[in-house]
């Protein structure tokens, strides 16, 4: 379903999801939103044109762990710009919930847990990028794709339809794989801001069986990254 503005989807869909009304595969997307937010609260600019969607997966006792959704959720976004782009070769995700293009933020992703379900929630850049402190970031116009919002949200829904059956029929191993393919590529050198505020700096080592990040680090050692703003150097 589509609304013409809303505070959040993913804070409508978790409200519903709650109180029993909707189910997996639903899909809410706005044109709008008042009140979009990204990963640790952070405010996420919402004006119309761009991609702001959101849908629930219903966690069942044989799933794979309810983390992977978000590389699973990447991995069906970066396909679908992909497709959008005349020449994709710059597009890149990155840890934890980032796709890039040309090193430029294009695009989030945010799960949200409420008792068995798990909202997702995807944000593009499609005709409108802001400009932030910290990061650069572009829009899919302004790297000449032509397509629109809702054209968008459909090849991503299908494909990420896909991908969930896949990521429960097969668990993690496919979806990290192509999540791989498509990511920065190991040796990469990565900044990571931990929640605590500490920050590490080190090479990409990959991922591990539960899709936490690998960074190795200066002396050596290898630490495992569960959480945090990861930054490319």
């Amino acid at each position: 379903m589509t609304v013409p503005a809303t505070g959040s989807t993913n804070a409508d869909l978790l409200a519903l999801a709650s109180a029993g009304t909707v189910d997996e595969g639903v899909w809410l997307r706005a044109e709008q939103q008042t009140a979009g937010r990204g990963r640790q609260g952070r405010p996420w600019q919402s004006p119309p044109g761009n991609l702001y969607a959101s849908t629930i997966v219903r966690i069942g006792p044989e799933d794979p762990p309810a983390a992977g959704l978000a590389l699973l959720a990447g991995v069906a976004l970066e396909e679908a710009v992909r497709a959008a782009l005349a020449s994709p070769s710059g597009l890149r995700l990155k840890w934890p919930n980032d796709l890039l293009l040309d090193d430029a933020k294009l695009s989030g992703i945010l799960l949200e847990r409420g008792g068995t379900h798990v909202v997702v929630g995807i944000g593009v850049n499609v005709a409108h990028h802001p400009a932030l402190a910290d990061r650069a970031t572009t829009s899919l116009h302004a790297a000449g794709a032509t397509i629109d919002a809702a054209t968008l949200f459909e090849d991503v829904a299908t494909r990420f339809a896909m991908w969930l059956g896949e990521w429960r029929a097969r668990g993690m191993a496919p979806v990290a794989a192509r999540w791989a393919e498509r990511a920065h590529p190991v040796g990469t050198m990565l900044r990571v801001r931990l929640p605590d505020g500490d920050e590490l700096d080190g090479r990409f080592l990959g991922l591990d069986t539960g899709g936490a990040l690998l960074l190795g680090l200066a002396e050596g050692t290898r630490h495992v990254i569960h959480a945090g703003d990861v930054f490319l150097v």
